[in-house]
Parts: structure tokens; sequence; C-alpha cells
């Protein structure tokens, strides 16, 4: 085994630790955000059932888990194949980090699109109710709930998951 394998197998390790960071901050406090949202529907004059209805949730349930949490099973599969020597680290290593760096512009994109995408959604629900909801107010209510930190979190994640992303595909290009 070469430094070269060492250190792809570390930025994938390092990737998927990034991409549970997440959903482990909003399994832990997505109840608290979903109460902030309520209590912002009640300010509008909007039923807070209606994020039951259309199953909107804050925790880390559905593909707010399996998602994040497949991208991070992948990533450190191919870490532990670079690391026991086998021929297909490499080839994971090509797949699994050049998915992984893609799906991490599309999250940072949504994020920064959030309103327009919330918003579009909703309109997509069909639901007259969701399209009184004031969007802003809304994602401003639930991100509020989270703790301080969290904006440093999701920044720190975006950055590791591009830099041992793009360390992990070097070092496989080298090897």
């Amino acid at each position: 085994m070469n430094a070269l394998t060492v250190l792809a197998a570390a930025g994938q390790i390092l990737v998927s630790a990034a991409f549970v960071s997440i959903p482990v901050l909003r399994h832990r406090f997505g109840s608290v955000a979903k109460a902030a949202a309520v209590t912002e529907l009640e300010r509008q004059g909007v039923r807070p059932a209606v994020l039951e209805e259309n199953r909107l949730r804050f925790d880390a349930s559905g593909h707010e888990w399996w998602a994040p949490g497949a991208f991070a099973a992948a990533s450190l599969a191919a870490a532990v194949l670079n690391l026991l020597g086998s021929s297909w680290g490499t080839t994971l290593t090509w797949v699994f980090s050049s998915i992984a760096f893609l799906a991490n512009i599309a999250i940072l994109q949504s994020q920064l699109g959030a309103v327009k995408s919330v918003r579009a959604a909703f309109g997509r629900k069909g639901d007259p109710e969701l399209l009184r909801v004031d969007v802003p107010a809304f994602l401003a209510a639930a991100e509020g709930a989270f703790p301080a930190w969290t904006r440093v979190l999701q920044n720190v994640r975006h950055t590791v998951v591009f830099g041992g992303s793009a360390l992990a595909l070097t070092a496989a290009a080298l090897v």
C-alpha cells in the first residue's frame, strides 16, 4: 500500500463523515425546528396540520437519511477497499468520489435556492393552504431552531466533501 492510496482513503473517510453530519444534526434538532415552523405557520394563519398532511418533515427521515447514508457507505466502502489494496478500491473511488462531488454541487445549489425550491415544492403539492405560506419566514423560523453553529457545519461539510473527493480522485489518478 502506498501513500497515495492512504491519502485517497483518508479523503473518502472524511467525505463519509461529512455526509452523515447533517442527518445526525437533523435527527437531533428536527423536532425543535418543526415546533418553530408550526409556530410560524400559526402566526401566518395556516393550519399546522398541513405539514403532516403533505408529509413535510424537518428530521432525518426518508431521503434525508438514506441518500447521505448511501453516499457515506459507498465512500467508506471504497476507502476500506483502497486500504485493503483491492483494485476495486480505485475503480469505486472514480465512481463514488465523482458522484459525491457532483451531488454536493446539487446540495449546495439547493441550499442556496431554498426559498425558490420550497415554493416550487409547495406548488407541486397542489394544496392551496401551502401556497399561502410566507416561505422565507417559514424557513427562517425552522432554520433558527437549529444551533447557531449549523451554518458553520454546513460550510465545513461542503468543504470536506469537495476537498476529500478531489483528493481521492487525484490520488486515484496518480496510483
